[in-house]
């Protein structure tokens, strides 16, 4: 039998929830999603724990969807997409509605969708050295959860999301208000487990029903239909059929996405040329 792509493990009243693809740097697949929804369900039910701990194992926290993966789907229409694109956004705000709170523990990288997770959870740990971004747009793709301007500024989120940045790093991250904190190569997961500490020591009905009250809060400046919006945009992008893309898209298949990249900026080279 094949390892889980979610692992779930107990310290004391803290759940330890590890995205377990190390070899694919934590990419999300199909299998990944139904596995952290699975853990997040368990972690629900159980009374006895206050507190939940997401990480990665490996070299990163996660790299993003895998995109092989989607390639190798071959999602075709409307229905498909946003049927995908609903249940990709449903696992990773499970994070933000979770009852117990969230901190991510992030290494290595924190990409597209794997920054997305790091940004629902309700604090963030990242390690030196760990880098954040959001690709997409990049890859002609699309971006799930579109959190990141409840973050930061419309200047700011415009720099990242247009540019399809991919190394900022923790200390800008941090400046950013998008990590609570940044602890030494190595240490994230120490840190974050004495937040999680310092967490469960809390009243639980006093901290479930505060962390309801900012989320709420949140949601009465339109954070539910902002998202719902943005998922309909990504629906929208990944149906796109335009001549540019569909060239794209034959590379990407049959090439992969290192020469569909490089066939993308040649052609703007030549174009600026």
């Amino acid at each position: 039998m094949s390892e889980p792509t979610v692992t779930l493990e107990r310290r004391g009243p803290i759940a330890l929830v590890a995205l377990n693809r190390p070899s694919k740097l934590n990419a999300i697949n199909a299998d990944m999603l139904h596995d952290l929804d699975a853990a997040l369900d368990t972690v629900e039910a159980d009374n006895d724990i206050l507190c939940v701990v997401l990480h990665g194992n490996g070299r990163a926290f996660c790299a993003g969807f895998d995109l092989a993966a989607g390639v190798a789907a071959n999602r075709q229409g409307e229905a498909e997409w946003r049927a995908a694109i609903e249940r990709d956004l449903e696992v990773i705000m499970r994070l933000w509605h979770l009852s117990k709170p969230t901190i991510a523990v992030t290494q290595g990288y924190a990409l597209a969708g794997g920054f997305e997770l790091a940004l629902a959870c309700d604090m963030t740990v990242a390690e030196e050295g760990c880098l954040f971004g959001e690709p997409e747009l990049r890859f002609g793709s699309s971006i799930v959860a579109l959190l990141l301007p409840w973050y930061t500024n419309p200047k700011r989120s415009k720099k990242m999301l247009l540019t399809g940045e991919d190394r900022m790093d923790a200390e800008e991250a941090l400046s950013w208000g998008i990590v609570n904190e940044v602890a030494p190569a190595g240490k994230g997961l120490e840190h974050g487990l004495d937040m999680a500490r310092a967490v469960s020591l809390m009243d639980p009905d006093s901290v479930r029903m505060t962390k309801q009250a900012i989320n709420r809060t949140y949601d009465i400046m339109g954070l539910s239909d902002a998202l719902a919006m943005g998922a309909d945009t990504s629906v929208e992008i990944e149906t796109l059929e335009t001549p540019l893309r569909k060239q794209f898209n034959v590379i990407l298949r049959e090439q992969g996405m290192q020469a569909a990249l490089a066939w993308r900026e040649a052609r703007l080279a030549r174009d600026d040329g």
